[in-house]
């Protein structure tokens, strides 16, 4: 065997052995009292040791690009992110004892610079988020390294079928609840990964599950799935951090999903603080995008006469966040008013008020 399959056959067997000494993520219930017979859980990805549900995506990415022979010993990975996929690529590349750059846009919140220089890797800050994706390229050419790219491989790098996907972890979750097959699962898009591996996931399984994307607000992903338009780009990168892209990226597959909304950003960031109140800890911004989510699916159900589950993706923590979305003179400098929207989704919540109607949604 020749030293560099050798080196990927031990490379593979690391990766394996930290995923064996892992444990799954939780489901956790949450209750909509103003939904009688609808049951909401959060499937809550920060408990994986990197803390995001990046961290599934980072060992899939790692695996493929060995298994593909894309790494090499002491050669650079480099990849492209708004920081929670870059905080799990650098987790996985010091297991490996390989070099790490993170190219990130200027804004991410800088408890994030901090973890990925936790674990070793190096950040390559970006004035403009459009371009963190060609600046990657520039970096791996220029270091004879590998551009790891998660946007273009994310959909093909999980095993949607089984292998302790999200999807195939939700459901056996579920099993002993009182509506063990969900009639929705939320997640909002960063790569799309998440969503094609659910999307696949149902119909494999011939589930009647349906799945909805929340979309941030700047972000084109809603519009081209509305439009079929997959060249829309927008010169301006999300104000949520891990969702929401100028451009449509590869690894979003519009036909394995089943409804869209896009949700205003205030409109998220209130979403993030009422769940953090009613869970007792902080969560992301990309929760609270999810939550309005699952809220509207709910109206839905009950417009319909509909009762059972949902599952939305609890995609990181708030720790993250304490100087940005859980900072008042952060969001008062952002122009937000957080307070009366989250009257609202409470409002939704607890009383099955409806949330605005100039929400945005398809399928809906």
């Amino acid at each position: 065997m020749s030293d560099s399959r050798q080196w990927t056959r031990e490379a593979v067997r690391i990766i394996e052995a930290d995923f064996q000494r892992s444990a799954d993520t939780h489901l956790i219930p949450l209750d909509l009292p103003g939904f009688p017979g609808i049951e909401l859980y959060f499937k809550d990805e920060s408990s994986h040791p990197t803390g995001s549900l990046k961290h599934r995506l980072a060992r899939s990415l790692f695996l493929y690009a060995l298994c593909n022979g894309w790494l090499k010993p002491g050669a650079p990975v480099i990849e492209a992110s708004s920081g929670s996929t870059a905080i799990s690529e650098a987790y996985f590349a010091r297991l490996l004892g390989l070099p790490f750059i993170a190219v990130v846009p200027a804004s991410t919140a800088r408890e994030k610079l901090a973890q990925i220089a936790f674990y070793g890797g190096q950040t390559h800050l970006v004035a403009d988020p459009t371009q963190i994706h060609a600046e990657s390229v520039r970096l791996a050419a220029e270091h004879g390294g590998h551009f790891m790219d998660q946007f273009t491989y994310a959909e093909r790098a999980t095993d949607w079928r089984a292998n302790n996907n999200i999807a195939e972890s939700i459901f056996q979750q579920m099993r002993h609840e009182r509506f063990p097959e969900p009639s929705w699962l939320v997640s909002s898009p960063g790569t799309g990964g998440t969503l094609a591996t659910l999307g696949r996931y149902v119909r494999y399984r011939q589930l009647a599950t349906r799945v909805l994307c929340a979309d941030a607000e700047r972000s084109v992903f809603f519009d081209s799935y509305v439009s079929g338009d997959r060249s829309l780009t927008l010169d301006c990168g999300s104000r949520i951090e891990g969702i929401g892209r100028p451009r449509v990226e590869p690894s979003f597959v519009p036909q394995v999903i089943d409804a869209m909304c896009k949700v205003p950003d205030g409109l998220s960031l209130a979403a993030m603080h009422y769940l953090a109140q009613r869970l007792g800890r902080r969560v992301g911004a990309s929760s609270g995008t999810n939550l309005v989510g699952a809220l509207l699916a709910a109206q839905q159900m009950r417009a319909a006469g509909e009762q059972g589950s949902l599952v939305a993706i609890l995609c990181d923590g708030g720790e993250r966040y304490a100087t940005s979305y859980y900072d008042a003179a952060w969001l008062q400098a952002e122009g937000f008013e957080l307070a009366p929207l989250i009257d609202c989704v409470a409002a939704c919540a607890e009383q099955g008020i409806a949330l605005p109607d100039h929400l945005r949604r398809a399928g809906l």
